[in-house]
C-alpha cells in the first residue's frame, strides 16, 4: 500500500511539473501535422452511443494531429490514469491496459493509442473547427480561522436550506440585507483578508488556504465548490471595460489597482457579479495535495492535462489532443476532458486547468487564444 500511494504521488509530481513548465516562446501558426505518422488502415464512422449535440466528429488520419510525434505523453498519462476512476462507458475497457501503461515510456504508449484510439477532428455543427482556448487555476491564500481586524471577508458553506435551482440571495443582497447574513451566520470556513481575493475564490470555484487557526497553528486546507446562488454570472472584467477602466489583462493585479485608485467603487464592482459561490472544506493528504481539486467528471485535475469541456460537445472522460498557437504558450498536446464551466460553451471550446498557486494564475490570466481539438475514442 505504501508503495502504491509513493507511485501516485510520484505520477502526480510528474503531472504538476508539467503543468507549471510554460513555455514563453513567441505567437506561431497553428504546429503543422506530425511527420512520419501513419494513418489507420481504415477510418470507420464513429462508434459509441454517446451523442453530441453541439459537435460533429470528423474521423482523421493520426498525421493530422500537430505535435503528436513531440508530446511527453508520459506526462498526460497521469490524467488518463485519473480519468479511469469514473470513465464513460465507451473508454471503461480500455482502463486496465492505461493502468498498466503508467510507468511506460512515451513510444510504447503513442503505440497503444494507435493500435486502440481512432482521432476525430471536433467542429461545430457548421463546420467549424478553430475556437477558443482559455485557462482556470487552484488559488492559494492566507487565511484565517477567526475574523480579525485584517483577515475579515468570510468564505461560507452554504446555508441551510438552500434548494438547487432556486434562486437565492444576490451578492448585494448578501453583503446588506439582515436576513441573508442571519442564514450566513456561524457558517463562515474562514476569513481573508481582501476581498477580489473571495471574489476570485468565487469565481475559480475551488482554492486552497493556508488557515491560522485560533491556537497558532497553521495548515493548508482546500475549500471545494459546494453549491452557488443560482444567480446569473456576470463578468467583473466586462464592467470593468465598460466602466473606462481599458483592457483587463493582468487578472486579479489590474483589478485591485483599480479598487486602490477607486475605493469607494469596491462594492459597485463585487455587485456586478450576482453570483455567491459556497464551499466545503476539504483536508490534504500527500497525494491530493499533488493534483488538483476534483473536476465536474469525479475525478482530481491534472495540472496542464486536464480541461473544462461542453458536455454537449465532448463527454466527460474523453482523451482530447489539444493545440493552440500562443501567444500565452503554445501548445500541442494530450489531455482529458474532466471538467466544465458556466462560460465554456460551444463545440471547440475548453478551459485549460493550469494548476495551483501564483505562477498558474498569472498563466491563467493571460491565457485567450486559438483552439483545435481532436478526440480520441476508442475503436
Amino acid at each position: 500500500m505504501k508503495n502504491g500511494l509513493q507511485w501516485l504521488v510520484g505520477l502526480a509530481i510528474v503531472a504538476m511539473l508539467a503543468g507549471c513548465s510554460f513555455s514563453t516562446r513567441p505567437p506561431a501558426p497553428f504546429p503543422e501535422p506530425a511527420p512520419g505518422v501513419s494513418p489507420p488502415r481504415e477510418l470507420g464512422p464513429l462508434t459509441g452511443s454517446l451523442a453530441h449535440p453541439k459537435s460533429r466528429w470528423v474521423p482523421v488520419p493520426w498525421s493530422e494531429l500537430p505535435g503528436f510525434n513531440d508530446d511527453a505523453l508520459y506526462e498526460g498519462w497521469v490524467a488518463m490514469v485519473a480519468n479511469c476512476g469514473r470513465p464513460n462507458a465507451a473508454f471503461a475497457p480500455l482502463c486496465r491496459d492505461v493502468r498498466q501503461l503508467a510507468l511506460a515510456g512515451a513510444d510504447e504508449q503513442r503505440d497503444w493509442m494507435m493500435q486502440k484510439l481512432q482521432p476525430y477532428r471536433i467542429e461545430s455543427l457548421g463546420g467549424q473547427s478553430e475556437g477558443k482556448l482559455t485557462s482556470y487555476y487552484e488559488p492559494l491564500f492566507e487565511a484565517s480561522r477567526r475574523q480579525t481586524a485584517k483577515y475579515n471577508v468570510p468564505v461560507y458553506q452554504a446555508p441551510a436550506g438552500l434548494v438547487a435551482r432556486r434562486p437565492w440571495y444576490t451578492r448585494q443582497e448578501i453583503d446588506t440585507l439582515p436576513e441573508a447574513q442571519a442564514a450566513l451566520r456561524g457558517r463562515e470556513i474562514a476569513w481573508l483578508a481582501d476581498p477580489i481575493d473571495v471574489l476570485m475564490l468565487h469565481i475559480q470555484g475551488s482554492g486552497r488556504l493556508r488557515i491560522t487557526e485560533v491556537d497558532g497553528s497553521q495548515h493548508t486546507v482546500r475549500v471545494a465548490f459546494a453549491a452557488t446562488n443560482e444567480q446569473p454570472y456576470r463578468s467583473v472584467q466586462q464592467w470593468l471595460t465598460s466602466q473606462g477602466a481599458g483592457k483587463v489583462s493582468l487578472w486579479p493585479d489590474d483589478t485591485k489597482q483599480w479598487v486602490a485608485q477607486n475605493p469607494q467603487r469596491l462594492s459597485q464592482l463585487l455587485w456586478s457579479n450576482p453570483r455567491y459561490v459556497f464551499f466545503r472544506e476539504e483536508a490534504l493528504n500527500e497525494v491530493d495535495a499533488s493534483s488538483g481539486p476534483v473536476g465536474a467528471q469525479g475525478v482530481p485535475l491534472t495540472p496542464g492535462r486536464s480541461i473544462a469541456v461542453d458536455r454537449d460537445s465532448i463527454p466527460y472522460g474523453t482523451p482530447v489532443w489539444l493545440a493552440s498557437p500562443g501567444p500565452a504558450v503554445p501548445l500541442a498536446k494530450l489531455v482529458v476532458a474532466q471538467d466544465t464551466g458556466t462560460a465554456i460553451v460551444g463545440a471547440v471550446r475548453a478551459d485549460y486547468f493550469a494548476g495551483t498557486g501564483a505562477e498558474a494564475g498569472r498563466l491563467a490570466a493571460r491565457m485567450n487564444q486559438p483552439l483545435r481539438l481532436w478526440a480520441l475514442w476508442p475503436k
